[in-house]
C-alpha cells in the first residue's frame, strides 16, 4: 500500500488533519496509565495510530483498559522501564514490527522534601535517576532496530524546564533530584542521537509546561495554573510530527517555545 493511497484514503473520511503525518503510525508510549501518558495513548488512537501503550500494572489501569477496549488500535502492555527483564520480553514481543515514534514518557518526582537542602533520600534518588534517565536509555536501546526499521524514526523525551541552567529555574533551589535527572536526560538524548544519526533516527525532547496532572499537583503541590493535559500533550504532538533530523536538537515546550540547556 503506498502512502498517497493511505493520504487518500485518510482524506476521504475527513480524520487527516494539517499537523498530522499523511500515513499510520505505531507508537508506542511508556507510562500511560495515567496522566501525560494516557492522553498520548488517546490522541494518538483517535486520529487513527496504532499505540502500544505500556504501564508497570495493568491490571490496576481501568481508564487505559476501558478505553483499549473500545479502541482496536491500542495493545495494553505490562512494563516497568526500571526492569531490564521485562524490557527485554518486550522487545523480543514486537521483534519484527517497526515503531516509527517512542515516547518515553514514564516519569517519577518524588515528594519535594526529600530532595532539598538538609534533607536527602538516597533510594528516592536511585529511583528517579532510573526511572527518568536509565528508563529512557534502556527502552531506546531495545527497541532502536523497531525504529530504524520505521518510516518516521522518532525517539521522544518527556524533558522539563527543570533540567534548564538558564529561565526560571535559575532563581529556584530544590528538588535536587528531579532537576538531575531531566538534565542527564537532555544530554543522554542528545548522545544517542549522535550515535544513531546516521540511521536517520530524530531523537527529540520535548516539554508538557504546567500541565495539570496528578505529579504536578500531588508530588510536586504546584498551585499555580495548570495547562489541561490534553492541551499540553495536543501540543507535543504537533511538536513531534514537525521533529526532523535538523530542527530537534533543542528541547521545545508544549507551546513551541524552544527550551535553553
Amino acid at each position: 500500500m503506498t502512502r498517497a493511497f493511505v493520504l487518500a484514503a485518510t482524506c476521504a473520511y475527513g480524520l487527516l488533519t494539517a499537523s498530522v503525518p499523511s500515513w499510520a503510525a505505531t507508537v508506542l508510549v511508556t507510562g500511560s496509565n495515567r496522566g501525560l501518558g494516557y492522553e498520548f495513548v488517546r490522541q494518538y488512537a483517535a486520529r487513527g495510530d496504532t499505540v502500544i501503550a505500556t504501564t508497570r500494572h495493568p491490571q490496576d489501569a481501568k481508564e487505559l483498559r476501558e478505553l483499549a477496549a473500545k479502541n482496536k488500535n491500542i495493545a495494553v502492555e505490562s512494563l516497568d522501564v526500571t526492569d531490564q527483564a521485562q524490557i527485554d520480553a518486550l522487545a523480543a514481543k514486537y521483534k519484527s514490527k517497526p515503531i516509527d515514534i517512542l515516547i518515553n514518557n514514564a516519569g517519577a518526582m518524588g515528594p519535594p522534601s526529600s530532595q532539598a537542602m538538609g534533607s536527602i533520600d538516597h533510594k528516592l534518588f536511585q529511583q528517579v535517576m532510573d526511572t527518568n534517565v536509565y528508563g529512557v536509555m534502556a527502552v531506546t536501546m531495545a527497541f532502536k532496530d523497531n525504529i530504524i526499521a520505521s518510516e518516521q524514526k522518532k525517539v521522544i523525551a518527556i524533558t522539563s524546564v527543570a533540567g534548564s541552567m538558564t529561565g526560571p529555574w535559575e532563581r529556584l533551589g530544590g528538588i535536587y533530584f528531579y532537576r538531575a535527572s531531566k538534565a542527564a536526560l537532555n544530554n543522554v538524548m542528545r548522545g544517542m542521537g549522535i550515535d544513531l544519526r546516521k540511521q536517520g533516527v530524530i531523537f527529540g525532547l520535548v516539554a508538557p509546561g504546567a500541565a495539570d496532572t496528578d505529579m504536578l499537583r500531588n508530588e510536586f503541590g504546584f498551585k499555580g495554573r495548570m495547562t489541561p493535559a490534553s492541551d499540553s500533550v495536543a501540543g507535543m504532538m504537533k511538536n513531534i510530527d514537525a521533529f526532523t533530523l535538523e530542527n530537534s536538537k533543542k528541547p521545545i515546550d508544549f507551546d513551541g517555545k524552544v527550551i535553553d540547556w
